[in-house]
């Protein structure tokens, strides 16, 4: 069973990241297309790149007892790309929620209280 435990571990960090993202209104639920497409075009270059290194025999697989041990191709191990995805997407959500801080405290600097954004000032825990 430990073969598919890094496989599992993604898949909750992916749920756990969107949890984060749906709470704050970061990415996929401010503007889900947009965020599809940012995800999924990184997604993409970081597999292409992980491929290229692997045809110049930079990048191989190397051996855990923690991975599948399936392959999509010579040394790409099936765990890759749902890494590349969870990469791309909590970057996208640590941006946006770092964007969303600073705004809120250029805010409070400017006006001296609370921003005066609805969506922002609601989005406060009560």
């Amino acid at each position: 069973m430990t073969g598919f435990a890094y496989l599992a571990l993604l898949l909750v960090s992916i749920g756990a990241i969107a949890l984060i993202d749906a709470r704050w209104r970061l990415a996929f639920w401010r503007a889900p297309v947009a965020s599809a497409i940012a995800v999924a075009t990184g997604t993409v270059l970081l597999l292409v790149w992980d491929l290229v290194g692997i045809g110049f025999g930079v990048f191989f697989r190397g051996e855990s007892p923690w991975a599948t041990g399936a392959l999509l191709a010579p040394d790409l191990p099936v765990e890759e790309p749902v890494f590349l995805l969870f990469l791309c997407q909590i970057s996208l959500v640590a941006v946006l929620g770092v964007e969303r801080i600073l705004e809120r405290r250029a805010g409070r600097s400017s006006s001296g209280n609370a921003s005066s954004d609805p969506v922002v000032a609601s989005e406060s825990p009560a």
